[in-house]
């Protein structure tokens, strides 16, 4: 049963992205890539034609097909998601209305429009869902080619920024390409760090009282090494535990309150798998 901070996690990342979008992609005509770059295309050659209204009709066929061809329990989620998302921009464009860039940088609404929207559809991924349009494409040519779906994703966007280029000229057109690469790199980096745990490792003589804290005031396990100092040869044990970084902040009080001598190395791990962490990936 999905939390309800897993829906209004993803309502969250549905609305940055229609932000981004609207306000740095469309009045630049950016057009990076998916169904939204492809709105943009068709938006300036055809300006009666809503981006959003666009969008929407897009993503309905595309769905349609997904459920023909991938099965009828694709997507559930992502088709409401693609709606909320084309509905939120279509009020946007209705309600707010931009025409022009709200800065003279195209260098930069690029990384701007790019940042937002990357954040956004990472939350939204982070939360088992999509935003839709060609991650559609991508699964069906995933189950018939067997291409992996980044790199589908990645040849889908390719092509929309060559139309790209066609209709808004070079210059714009290879911007779109480097913010298609961008968003690739920036939403597995979110997405990372949105899984990232803190691995300590604690030399004390009173390693008992921090791993009594560790166990009762944390609820964390933790774990015993064998060590040997390389100067003095001497055998001493190390405490080891992997927390999360709400945690890491309690346990590092403590320790500093409890023997400020304490040698501590701290080190970040993005997965973890096992007793007290649920990190499985669909």
């Amino acid at each position: 049963m999905r939390k309800i901070s897993s829906y209004i996690k993803i309502h969250i990342g549905l609305i940055v992205v229609a932000l981004g979008f609207h306000v740095f992609m469309v009045p630049s005509k950016l057009a990076a890539g998916g169904v939204s770059g492809l709105a943009l295309v068709i938006h300036s050659v055809f300006p009666v034609i809503n981006v959003g209204l666009f969008m929407l009709a897009m993503n309905m066929i595309l769905f349609v097909l997904g459920f023909l061809i991938i099965g009828k329990e694709f997507g559930s989620l992502t088709v409401y998601c693609s709606l909320f998302l084309s509905g939120a921009i279509a009020l946007l464009s209705k309600f707010f209305p931009l025409t022009q860039p709200i800065v003279d940088d195209l260098l930069l609404n690029l990384v701007m429009g790019t940042l937002i929207q990357g954040i956004g559809m990472a939350l939204v991924f982070y939360e088992d869902a999509s935003t839709g349009g060609t991650d559609v494409v991508a699964k069906i040519i995933n189950k018939f080619f067997g291409l992996p779906i980044g790199k589908g994703l990645l040849l889908v966007d390719s092509l929309v920024c060559l139309m790209a280029m066609k209709v808004f000229g070079l210059q714009i057109g290879l911007y779109a390409f480097l913010g298609v690469m961008m968003a690739g790199f920036l939403i597995d980096k979110v997405i990372a760090g949105f899984d990232e745990r803190i691995q300590v490792m604690i030399l004390s003589p009173k390693d008992y009282l921090i791993r009594d804290f560790i166990l009762q005031e944390l609820g964390r396990g933790s774990t015993y090494l064998e060590a040997r100092g390389a100067y003095s040869m001497e055998s001493r044990e190390m405490l080891s535990a992997v927390i999360s970084k709400r945690e890491y902040l309690r346990l590092i009080r403590f320790i500093k309150e409890t023997d400020p001598r304490a040698f501590v190395t701290v080190g970040f791990v993005h997965e973890v798998y096992g007793e007290g962490f649920s990190f499985e990936k669909k």
